[in-house]
């Protein structure tokens, strides 16, 4: 820096225009380091910190003593917390000299097991629970290794691995249970039926007949119904029935179709008695004519209908 300059008591010359501006602090900095024999900043480690306030600059010899950070402890077998000045400016040892707390070791909870991410307890790690089949978990299902004053513990109590049972269904209206009890462990199952009708007509159980205990109170489906599910005899005209021949069509009756020469099937050949008393899909049709589908064939963008009969099918472009 070239400039009239100011003589400070300590014999360095400095600018006047850095004198006049207030910049000293940080020129003292550059030229002590450049010019004398003296460390900078101490060095910043993880696990520990500067004992006391830093000073500007240090020189060879020096030592500077460090303290274990919240959450970490002295190594073992110890290794020095402090740092000196070199005579080539630098620190030594660059060491972390602290090593994280460890959480006290958490047992397998009854009837479940604990793991631990990383495999360690040290502090800032988790603690992950699971609980066996058949059994569902109370409290947090994970813990973190936390500070708590100068130690570390778990942030919570470790879960409880409970048996999942589950109360019994409801009851059905004009059905029964046929293994009722009061509760039921994990995977046990209810069977239902449903009761002899007095009228003409029976009932139908819809929905599942039988229910498995998968949750705690929870089971694998709704609890099913028993009522009189009858669908209306299906009559297609210019067609007949195949299979599927009964008086009365109950609750998933299934028959099947065809239709006379000279008549195509419009919709599904095959039908079902559902829930509601109808049939499921649709009773079909059968039409008069021939049945026309048209196919694009693209390798030479040309259009052929396929007309078919009963007896014979012939392609016309």
């Amino acid at each position: 820096v070239r400039g009239p300059c100011t003589t400070m008591k300590s014999g360095l010359r400095l600018p006047q225009s850095l004198a006049d501006e207030g910049d000293k602090v940080l020129y003292f900095h550059v030229l002590i380091l450049s010019y004398l024999d003296a460390c900078g900043d101490p060095p910043r480690f993880e696990t520990m910190r500067l004992q006391g306030a830093p000073k500007p600059n240090y020189s060879p010899g020096e030592t500077i003593h460090y303290e274990c950070r919240l959450g970490f402890q002295p190594m073992a077998p110890p290794l020095p917390p402090s740092a000196v000045c070199q005579d080539d400016n630098t620190w030594s040892p660059l060491q972390e000299a602290c090593t994280r707390k460890l959480c006290p070791n958490l047992g397998d909870p009854v009837n479940g097991q604990v793991n631990y991410v990383n495999g360690s307890t040290m502090f800032g790690s988790q603690a992950h629970y699971f609980c066996n089949e058949g059994f569902y978990m109370i409290g947090s299902r994970i813990l973190y290794c936390e500070i708590s004053g100068n130690n570390v513990i778990w942030g919570d109590n470790p879960p409880l691995c409970e048996r999942i049972l589950c109360a019994t269904p409801r009851n059905i209206t004009n059905g029964r249970i046929t293994n009722y009890k009061d509760e039921y462990e994990y995977n046990e199952i209810v069977t239902y039926s449903c009761n002899p009708s007095d009228g003409p007509d029976e009932y139908s159980l819809v929905g599942e007949s039988v229910l498995v205990c998968v949750d705690s109170d929870r089971w694998s489906s709704d609890s099913p119904q028993c009522k009189v599910v009858k669908c209306e005899y299906p009559v297609v005209e210019h067609g007949k029935m195949v299979s599927g021949f009964r008086k009365k069509f109950y609750y998933k009756s299934q028959v099947a179709f065809e239709c006379n020469q000279g008549f195509y099937l419009h919709g599904s050949n095959t039908i079902v008695c559902g829930a509601n008393s109808t049939w499921e899909p649709k009773i079909p049709m059968c039409t008069k004519g021939t049945n026309v589908h048209f196919f694009f064939l693209t390798s030479y963008w040309s259009i052929i209908a396929l007309q078919c009969c009963v007896s014979c099918c012939y392609i016309t472009k």
